[in-house]
């Protein structure tokens, strides 16, 4: 089977089709969740979304029937793809992103009809990527069914009581669900017995016990079946309701437990096997075979067994990137005098856009889009539109051709999206909203809430670009640095030493209402705010480090984009408890006030000093900490009796009074992470002084400086009170030891350099925080 590329765009009228299932061809399309998954601590000073209600995992995202395909530009389309003969050809491709969505039309069926797979509903992994050669790709990955584990019964439960059990918990789960899913079939798809240890607490001789393995329809049931269980539930082979259920990986993320399984990291590469894939095809194309609709704007198209795909490690050759495809824009509005602009009022007049290849020097499209006529400009694409409406239909075209990977800008997320939405809402322009890759799928900008300490609690919007990654430049440099001012200005030029065209906002609406040459100052101002962020990507690296934190911590780089730290931990804890058959237990948030003491902080002796102050301070204190005493979930002695079961050789005492065993009885995951992670960085180090290419220095030193942040997470991770799997003895116990190492560096320095020990002065420590010490040694 080959296909040929005439994936071109241009859109036409579209239909404002109300969102329902049948509107997309018997699939119901989701949104995953994007909400945040940690608590306001001091380890989660960057942003992340307040997550009210645990069960509302996806949202219902609105369908219409998107703009169709037709040649406008070749030079803004992606190269022609060659024909693909899917029985002989592979498939390789950098992915970028991931979703899910529920399938309704059995397409399974497509694929080897002799393996098992539900008919009816089924949860479906949508990849997103780039080849090498630039073509873009949509894998639809089937087959993988959502799953969590449960404490046995009883002590009495055996495989006979299995099928009786499921019957019985699926009748608890339909009434559960009774109004809110109509499946028909079974919604409990299997239970397992399993033999697995819980990764809390030390278990001599690493003892496995007995669990139930349930699998269910779709990720959504996973969160009833927690409360069901853990609130009582009873079956016929035991008639006492039992209220002890404990439930093990219920409130991991649907994406990072699939990407755990099926050995998926952020932005790594991955290949589609010869033989094993179907390709979509257009139903007008006219080519013969089995016909399936398409769902996304990508030029390849195709379904696969999950099991198939092959996900390559982020080592050696694959640690290369795809050449994607960078867009930044900036819009204008012809505001009132003293009024900040309002989409009800006040039209768009210019949209600037820049797009560059991954790996270029140069940008490859340079565009502006004006209301009006304008003079030309060197080496920019001037697009004149007589009306806002044609203006704003025309950009969207554009948009939707060139094809990005990576929409980036400054504030584009809270300003210039939600903007245009607003306006081509207001002016009718009924196709602008389908920007993302998901054909049908309009774009939306919703209110979000956005807390942590360090930024207090602020609205934030949440656009939905599925299969693009939305890169706002702004909110990454809120994240990552503390300056004084955050307007592009002046971090423009802070860091390229640059600044925007000289143009006020009070005269933007005169040279709009002026002539070809005030619109063309106007536009060179546009511009500028276009290239700066790119500018701004490729000095601080910005892309790189994020892609590279994608591929360490496993999650999706959109998580990193969204979310807070813990989800990054977690993802790590995920991957090492399945290498040794642990599960992590689902923890009752219970913010019960208790704290601990936390860094030592040596109070300054405050004056001018005018010799020398030296800073001395431990390399990775608390990581080190935590590998050096094996602190762990694993190694923590929760239980006295088996305290009792052990020498004193065996075992440690912290200064905070809590219990761990040691490396030589059992190695903790915490401390085998850390070193990997450590381990992995030096690596990293040393072949940035062997490496010659400046390009891959970049990757090389995104990679170090995101397994050194990776490791520092770790310990803020168990601190995390109401997160995923806080333990307040891990935590306590760093800090303990912290502050003994503090403590003692400050009587060996005042101790040993002083003038009875034949120094020229008494050494004095001036000042101490955490991991380090300043001292006046007097010289």
């Amino acid at each position: 089977m080959s296909v040929t590329n005439n994936f071109k765009r241009k859109s036409f009228a579209g239909q404002n089709a109300s969102a329902a299932p049948s509107s997309n061809g018997g699939t119901q399309i989701k949104r995953p969740k994007r909400a945040n998954d940690d608590d306001e601590d001091d380890f989660m000073d960057d942003p992340a979304f307040d997550d009210a209600d645990p069960e509302n995992k996806e949202n219902v995202i609105e369908i219409g029937q998107g703009p169709g395909y037709e040649i406008t530009n070749v030079k803004w389309s992606r190269p022609d793809i060659p024909p693909i003969n899917s029985a002989t050809d592979k498939l390789v491709f950098q992915q970028i992103d991931l979703d899910t969505y529920t399938d309704t039309d059995g397409t399974p069926h497509i694929l080897d009809k002799s393996r098992p797979h539900v008919r009816g509903h089924n949860t479906v992994i949508r990849l997103y990527g780039v080849t090498d050669e630039g073509y873009s790709v949509m894998a639809h990955l089937h087959g993988y069914i959502p799953y969590f584990y449960v404490n046995m019964p009883s002590d009495s439960f055996t495989t006979a009581d299995c099928e009786r059990y499921k019957q019985n918990f699926q009748a608890a789960l339909r009434s559960e669900l009774r109004g809110k899913d109509v499946i028909h079939g079974d919604v409990v798809l299997s239970v397992e017995i399993e033999q697995k240890a819980s990764v809390y607490g030390y278990q001599p001789n690493s003892k496995q016990n007995k669990v139930l393995k349930i699998s269910v329809l779709l990720p959504r049931f996973i969160a009833t079946s927690r409360r069901i269980l853990e609130g009582g539930f009873s079956w016929t082979g035991n008639q006492t309701q039992i209220s002890g259920y404990k439930t093990y990986e219920t409130n991991i993320d649907f994406e990072i437990r699939l990407m755990a399984d099926l050995h998926i990291v952020g932005c790594n590469w991955i290949e589609i096997p010869a033989g094993k894939y179907f390709i979509r095809q257009m139903l007008t194309r006219g080519m013969v075979g089995q016909q399936l609709k398409l769902h996304s704007r990508c030029q390849i198209e195709l379904d696969i067994w999950a099991q198939d795909i092959i996900s390559y490690p982020t080592e050696g050759e694959w640690q290369r990137i795809a050449p994607l495809r960078i867009m930044s824009y900036d819009i204008e509005c012809a505001g009132r005098k003293g009024i900040f602009p309002e989409p009800e009022h006040d039209p768009v007049i210019q949209i600037a856009s820049m797009v560059i290849r991954q790996g270029d020097k140069e940008e490859f499209i340079k565009t502006v889009f004006t209301l009006g006529t304008c003079a030309n400009i060197a080496g920019v694409g001037v697009i004149e539109c007589k009306t806002e409406h044609e203006l704003l239909e025309k950009w969207a075209d554009f948009l939707r051709e060139v094809d990005p990977d990576i929409i980036t800008g400054y504030n584009v997320q809270n300003f210039d999206f939600s903007y245009l939405l607003a306006r081509a809402k207001h002016l009718n322009v009924p196709t602008f909203s389908y920007l993302g890759r998901l054909k049908d799928v309009k774009t939306t900008a919703r209110a979000i809430v956005i807390q942590s300490k360090q930024m207090g609690r602020r609205e934030n919007k949440q656009i939905n670009l599925e299969g693009r990654i939305l890169f706002d430049l702004l909110l990454v440099l809120l994240r990552e640095y503390k300056l004084r001012s955050y307007t592009l200005n002046a971090v423009s030029y802070h860091f390229l030493q640059q600044q925007k065209e000289d143009v006020q906002h009070s005269i933007i609406t005169d040279l709009q209402n002026g002539n070809a040459q005030t619109r063309h100052r106007l536009a060179v101002y546009c511009l500028k705010d276009a290239f700066l962020p790119l500018r701004l990507l490729e000095k601080l690296m910005c892309l790189i480090n994020y892609m590279e934190m994608a591929r360490v911590t496993g999650v999706p780089m959109n998580y990193l984009l969204q979310r807070g730290q813990q989800i990054k931990v977690i993802s790590q804890i995920l991957r090492k408890c399945k290498e040794k058959n642990l599960l992590i237990p689902a923890m009752k948030i219970m913010d019960n006030g208790d704290d601990y003491t936390g860094a030592t902080v040596i109070e300054p002796i405050r004056g001018y000093y005018d010799t020398p102050i030296t800073t001395l301070d431990f390399s990775s204190l608390y990581p080190s900490i935590m590998q050096a005493h094996n602190l762990c979930y694993s190694t923590l002695i929760t239980d006295g009796r088996i305290k009792q079961t052990l020498s004193e050789d065996d075992y440690i005492t912290t200064p905070s009074g809590n219990c761990f065993v040691k490396s030589t009885v059992c190695c903790g995951i915490l401390p085998e992470i850390l070193t990997n992670l450590l381990t992995a960085r030096k690596r990293a180090k040393q072949m940035m002084k062997e490496e010659t290419d400046e390009f891959r220095k970049k990757v090389l030193d995104g990679r170090q400086l995101a397994l050194k942040i990776s490791a520092n997470s770790v310990y803020g991770f168990t601190g995390a009170q109401v997160g995923k799997l806080p333990c307040l003895e891990i935590s306590q116990s760093v800090t303990s030891f912290g502050r003994e190492m503090i403590e003692k560096t400050k009587a060996l320095v005042e101790n040993e350099y002083t003038i009875a020990k034949g120094h020229e002065h008494n050494a004095q420590v001036i000042y101490g925080d955490t991991d380090s010490v300043m001292i006046k040694f007097g010289v």
